[in-house]
């Protein structure tokens, strides 16, 4: 009951969490930066984008929707709780080649900021725990 409880917070945390990837764009000004490339690079932007959000919404939704069957610990749960470990994982990695400190420029938006981060390894922890050990 707790790992089934605890797998629908961290799907609609995800839920909450894609709200960076909709307000990212704008507070980045992403239009006017984009503006400069040429089309097929702004393109593949906006296409990396839509994947990752689209991503980000599936294993919010999986998570809230099949939490007790994520729980059961079968090969297909634990290869959900993989990936979604896995996803994470290489998002906080791939965060150290980011210099976000020149966004940043107000308390809420670092806060914003490490939050999402604490959120991250929060997640990589609860799906990791479940791709090795299960959460029976």
């Amino acid at each position: 009951m707790i790992a089934t409880t605890l797998l629908q917070l961290a799907g609609a945390a995800h839920l909450i969490s894609f709200t960076a990837i909709v307000v990212a764009p704008i507070r980045l000004r992403w239009d006017e930066e984009l503006a400069r490339l040429p089309k097929l690079l702004r393109q593949m932007c906006h296409v990396y984008c839509h994947y990752t959000g689209g991503t980000i919404v599936a294993l919010g939704l999986v998570s809230l929707l099949c939490a007790p069957d994520l729980v059961a610990g079968t090969p297909l749960a634990r290869a959900v709780c993989g990936y979604t470990a896995v996803f994470w994982a290489a998002r906080l990695w791939l965060q150290r080649y980011y210099d976000f400190r020149p966004h940043l420029t107000t308390a809420w938006l670092r806060l914003g900021y490490h939050s999402l981060t604490a959120l991250f390894i929060v997640f990589v922890a609860i799906y990791g725990w479940g791709a090795l050990h299960g959460l029976v």
